[in-house]
């Protein structure tokens, strides 16, 4: 049953991803990545990674969401832009990306052994039983990742400042 259930999310991640980068108009493409985000949600839980599924739902389909329909509401995106890549030059262009991201995808995965690239389960779920699920993962965030962590929310910050600035010109 969690196998056909992790295939089902599975799917609908990958056609919800798929909408949300081929429809034109802003909002819809920004619903179609939350629908992907609480596939990718369900998946976590069927893999008993609850923590994650919660951040996953809090963070990403929560407030990073509301900040983007924010800045596409600031922008007032509604109407097509004529930077739009059209015609079978973009296609082109869009298509060789697209083949060059899956051949570097299948790269990485093919020098890289399975076992770098994770902790072995049951170290995972020793970790888990003695720390708790939030300082297992709080731990090496604001330990060993503090730099980019803070770096990431500054980027947030300046985009948004630089939404504010964008629209105040329009006004």
């Amino acid at each position: 049953m969690a196998n056909a259930l992790f295939w089902v999310f599975s799917a609908v991640s990958v056609v919800s991803a798929f909408l949300c980068v081929t429809r034109r108009d802003p909002v819809a493409s920004a619903l179609w990545l939350v629908l992907s985000m609480f596939s990718l949600a369900a998946i976590y839980v069927l893999l008993d990674a609850h923590f994650i599924a919660a951040v996953q739902i809090m963070v990403y389909a929560g407030a990073v969401m509301v900040l983007f329909l924010f800045v596409i509401m600031l922008l007032n995106l509604g109407a097509s832009t004529s930077t739009d890549m059209v015609g079978w030059p973009g296609r082109v262009i869009a298509g060789g990306l697209g083949v060059l991201l899956v051949i570097e995808l299948w790269a990485v995965r093919q020098l890289l052994p399975a076992g770098d690239l994770v902790l072995p389960a049951g170290e995972v779920a020793r970790q888990t039983q003695q720390q708790g699920a939030v300082n297992f993962v709080a731990e090496p965030l604001f330990r060993d990742y503090l730099i980019p962590f803070e770096i990431t929310g500054i980027l947030l910050l300046a985009a948004t400042a630089g939404a504010i600035v964008l629209a105040k010109r329009k006004l």
